[in-house]
């Protein structure tokens, strides 16, 4: 597993501050992909659930923490540095495995072979 993919960027997310983002909306760069349902904080494991709603019919994705580029508290927001598509061809949010070493592995090679970027977050 690579552990800087499953953390928060120091500029997005100060682990020394309280922020549960459970509910916020989900921006990917060209919009809007649904809402979080679960969040973790923990070092090297962080991560989040997404509920697509009727964007990819109704199914959830895993987001590891390190896709994060900006978190607005006031708006409810959380910004991803994925587009739509690349989100879509993740591999299939499995909900009795995510949790699983093996699972986040598999999302962690798909998802590290991204160039990370974007903008400096907000918190």
């Amino acid at each position: 597993m690579q552990p800087e993919l499953w953390n928060y960027r120091a500029d997005v997310y100060d682990q020394d501050r309280t922020l549960d983002v459970a509910g916020y909306h989900v921006e990917a760069t060209d919009g809007k992909i649904g809402s979080i349902d679960e969040a973790t904080y923990e070092v090297g494991e962080s991560y989040l659930v997404v509920d697509t709603g009727p964007w990819i019919f109704g199914k959830k994705v895993l987001l590891p923490a390190s896709t994060v580029t900006q978190i607005d508290p006031q708006e409810k927001k959380v910004y991803i540095a994925r587009t739509k598509q690349e989100i879509k061809d993740a591999p299939e949010f499995d909900e009795s495995n995510f949790r699983e070493p093996g699972y986040r592995d598999r999302v962690g090679e798909y998802y590290g072979r991204f160039p990370f970027g974007g903008g400096p977050g907000t918190f």
